[in-house]
């Protein structure tokens, strides 16, 4: 069995270099130049790794759908990422990770997420007012981008601390970012000096996690000495019980699963929304039809969960949003043994990435795959589809837990400020930002909402 084709790349540091400048572009290069399965060298002689890229759907759901013997989030990736912000779901593995998702899967049914929609109205609300404020002061455009960051850190941290984000909100402004970049320089660096080392990096690091924990911390007491009956994650955590033991979650684990949830739905979900008002406002049909259907199915009312079967069209533009432009654009594994991927083997102790940016661009599952078609997500089209060509949540027992707390909250901001206001967005492309754990926008992305 073959191993997977290799592009040629700098003789001293491999694709380092290319990764380092946009993981992205250099996922799609390689996937258009040398097909569904390819192999980077990163880095230079004595400390570079083989980077194994899983285009293909089939590829992709043998990693990420695979049984645990063959692929595991043991990877430098996810290590960054535990040491930043603790052993949450996200970063814990084997019988931690079994014993966490019993314990915070009952948090995120369908009707405990539905009981989010009041706040998410009221921040998208407030969206809006500061809109109409700023249209009726003369000011043309807003950076959506912003808007968004702002709006999705204030659902997220709603969510999660209840009445007291006011307290937290001033941390999370300024610790997340640095937390962020960091994580992601030193997954992508093969020579990143040990982080007890006192450079400069690892000192702001370690303060903005300190200022992050000390936060979380006090609120946790805060929640246990009150008891904890609040409806805010932190004290749900608290009085969450494993259904198999009967155990509870200490202090610390459920600092850990906040801060994961934290950095996994808040500048995903800004992400996400952004990219849909953008690109709805560069296609004037398209929103009208979103238009259309929010006038028919909500009169003028905020959308709930109970609406979302109704507002196909405001879904599917979603959808397409997260296709072209994937919060979550790459995901990490280590391969524990020796596997075949479409005929190429993948050895044991290997890094296998796959993308979603990538595979959302595969020309055999989309057609013209840079246009912004929101119809590729009609129901008959989806139910065509080879499952794994679109996992912007992941994919697998591993998938995104709060996926339906992700698409409520952008169906619900979607809604509420498109019902108020006819949005045109003049910039045609959007410079992405890859330093960091998520996709961003790089800069700010204007729109210009106008009054409905």
């Amino acid at each position: 069995m073959a191993a997977p084709p290799q592009p040629r790349a700098n003789r001293l540091l491999g694709s380092a270099l290319d990764l380092r400048r946009s993981q992205i572009r250099t996922y799609v290069r390689a996937m258009r130049a040398h097909g569904d399965v390819v192999r980077l060298v990163v880095g230079p002689p004595g400390a570079r790794f083989h980077l194994y890229c899983v285009f293909h759907p089939d590829g992709v759901k043998a990693v990420l759908a695979g049984s645990r013997e063959s692929y595991s989030k043991g990877n430098r990736f996810y290590k960054q990422i535990a040491q930043a912000f603790g052993r949450g779901l996200l970063t814990s593995e084997g019988e931690l990770w079994r014993r966490q998702r019993r314990l915070v899967q009952p948090l995120f049914t369908r009707k405990q997420v539905a009981a989010y929609a009041e706040l998410m109205a009221e921040e998208a609300t407030s969206v809006g007012d500061r809109w109409d404020h700023a249209t009726r002061a003369g000011e043309d455009t807003v950076d959506a981008n912003a808007e968004m960051v702002r709006l999705a850190l204030r659902v997220v941290g709603r969510a999660i601390f209840g009445d007291d984000v006011a307290k937290t909100s001033q941390v999370l402004d300024s610790a997340f970012p640095v937390l962020n970049r960091h994580t992601f320089r030193r997954a992508m660096s093969p020579l990143a000096p040990p982080a007890s080392w006192p450079t400069p990096d690892n000192r702001r690091a370690a303060r903005a996690q300190r200022a992050l924990y000390q936060v979380v911390d006090e609120l946790i007491r805060h929640r246990q000495q009150g008891g904890a009956d609040g409806e805010d994650l932190i004290s749900r955590l608290l009085r969450a019980r494993d259904p198999e033991t009967g155990e509870a979650m200490d202090a610390q684990q459920v600092r850990d699963e906040a801060l994961i949830f934290l950095l996994a739905g808040h500048e995903t979900t800004s992400t996400a929304i952004t990219f849909t008002l953008h690109l709805l406002g560069r296609h004037a049909g398209e929103q009208q039809l979103v238009h259309d259907e929010l006038d028919a199915v909500l009169g003028g009312r905020a959308p709930t969960l109970d609406d979302a079967p109704a507002l196909e069209r405001t879904a599917m533009a979603i959808k397409e949003a997260m296709r072209l432009y994937p919060p979550a654009y790459a995901l990490g594994r280590l391969s524990v043994t020796d596997n075949e991927i479409c005929g190429y083997v993948i050895p044991a102790g290997s890094f296998v990435a796959v993308s979603q940016f990538a595979t959302h661009r595969h020309t055999q599952f989309w057609e013209n795959p840079e246009k912004f078609d929101p119809a590729r997500f009609a129901a008959e089209r989806e139910a065509g589809r080879h499952p794994y060509a679109y996992f912007p949540f992941g994919g697998g027992p591993r998938a995104c837990i709060g996926s339906h707390f992700a698409m409520l909250e952008a169906m619900i901001a979607v809604g509420l400020l498109l019902q108020r206001f006819q949005i045109r967005s003049d910039q045609e492309n959007v410079p992405l930002d890859t330093e960091g754990i998520t996709l961003r926008p790089r800069g700010a992305v204007r729109i210009q909402p106008a009054a409905r």
